[in-house]
């Protein structure tokens, strides 16, 4: 008797502990407020220090009401060229991506490929491409095309090493697991190295993703004849000395950023759903 009165506690105190497990699980993980309650304490206290910022240097920062008020009244015209922005980043990074995926597949096959091919690479990802964006106009005229070499420039390398490493990466003992089973190169590259590379790959897009942001907006700094887009905006802006109008752009690049990080996570934990850096 005394022994069933001393365990029901004990009993009681794990449900309720297991009730309570339940419960925070079933709630989305971005309504915790451990997730959230850290980043609004801090964008907070960005604000503040913003805000003091603007009330001592008036002439660097404008105060965030007025960068607010600006996004608020001219919201189409933002949104027409953020619109303008995003389709040269993502066509931009369309084709480095095509480039860079086709040109490891042929560096990881082929050696004679990979040491003739990245050298130049290096070279390349270490020229200031905002240096020969004057070249780039005078080559391709002054449309769009310019803008989308640059910022296919600015996201072809890395998307070429992560790949070029995973491709490579695949352990010794499975390689020759496929060989005992005379897997040809193409099955082994199609039904192991690419699959094997694609952490790597959604790796590279974590960083590109945002970066085709940057690079569009390099291009229409740097190219001459750009009509449109976030860069020709704060371009534009700067030489009127337009600080809310330069703020408010910046700000709308960097939610479009965030977004795009977002998509690509989300995306990764889709299709890498096997893999560890699905739960990271």
């Amino acid at each position: 008797m005394s022994a069933t009165t001393t365990s029901t506690p004990a009993a009681t105190v794990t449900t309720a502990d297991a009730e309570r497990r339940t419960a925070r699980r079933s709630v989305p993980g971005w309504l915790r407020p451990t997730v959230w309650l850290p980043l609004v304490v801090m964008l907070a206290v960005l604000a503040v220090l913003w805000q003091i910022g603007a009330t001592a240097m008036p002439y660097l920062l404008p105060p965030l009401p007025t960068v607010g008020e600006t996004l608020a009244t001219q919201l189409p015209y933002y949104l027409q060229n953020a619109g303008i922005t995003l389709a040269e980043s993502l066509v931009g990074l369309a084709i480095g991506f095509l480039a860079a995926f086709v040109l490891a597949v042929l560096t990881s096959e082929l050696p004679i490929v990979r040491r003739a091919v990245m050298p130049i690479a290096i070279v390349l990802n270490v020229t200031p491409l905002v240096a020969i964006a004057p070249a780039l106009v005078v080559a391709f005229g002054f449309g769009p095309l310019p803008k989308l070499v640059i910022t296919a420039l600015i996201c072809f390398f890395p998307i070429l090493i992560n790949t070029a490493a995973g491709l490579r990466s695949v352990p010794q003992p499975v390689l020759q697991v496929y060989r005992t089973i005379d897997a040809s190169r193409f099955e082994m590259l199609v039904h192991l190295r690419i699959p094997n590379a694609l952490p790597f790959v959604f790796a590279a897009l974590r960083i590109v993703f945002p970066l085709s942001i940057i690079g569009a907006v390099v291009a229409e700094l740097s190219a001459s004849g750009s009509t449109g887009g976030l860069g020709t905006v704060i371009s534009t802006a700067s030489s009127m000395n337009q600080l809310a109008v330069v703020y408010a752009a910046i700000a709308i690049l960097a939610v479009m950023g965030v977004v795009l990080l977002g998509l690509i996570t989300l995306v990764e934990r889709r299709v890498l759903h096997w893999h560890r850096t699905a739960n990271d």
